[in-house]
């Protein structure tokens, strides 16, 4: 398998998604470079709407590759308050630039705060622990 990429910035579900504080309560969640590695291409990304609401550990999107559909999972209870519309178009962001434009949702936090989410996921080197197996 080729070097997995794990930044430093962002924090990790052991999901495989990765979270990154966009303000105080909102954040933006994609899947890892790990994850993509694993899906093979994608070909399709089915996205919540704006104005979703989303639960912690439940399922609110779908990538769908060469060799399977994988849900994705949401890290926290709140509110969907933007999706990447590039997706559409362009599903294969997701493997060219997974912690970059092939980011999937943005999501508020329906208490407490972004930090308080990111304290209680994983970071990169937990994370990279857990992948490397």
């Amino acid at each position: 398998m080729a070097e997995t990429t794990v930044p430093d910035d962002l924090r990790y579900t052991a999901d495989h998604e990765w979270v990154r504080k966009v303000d105080e309560t909102t954040v933006r969640v994609g899947i890892t470079d790990y994850a993509q590695d694993q899906l093979g291409d994608v070909v399709f990304v089915q996205l919540p709407g704006a104005g979703d609401s989303v639960t912690s550990g439940d399922s609110f999107a779908e990538v769908e590759s060469t060799k399977s559909v994988s849900d994705i999972y949401s890290p926290l209870d709140g509110e969907v308050v933007a999706v990447n519309d590039a997706l559409e178009a362009s599903p294969d962001l997701v493997n060219s630039d997974a912690y970059g434009a092939g980011w999937l949702a943005e999501l508020r936090v329906a208490s407490g705060t972004a930090d308080d989410l990111l304290a209680g996921l994983l970071d990169a080197a937990a994370y990279g622990s857990q992948i490397a197996g």
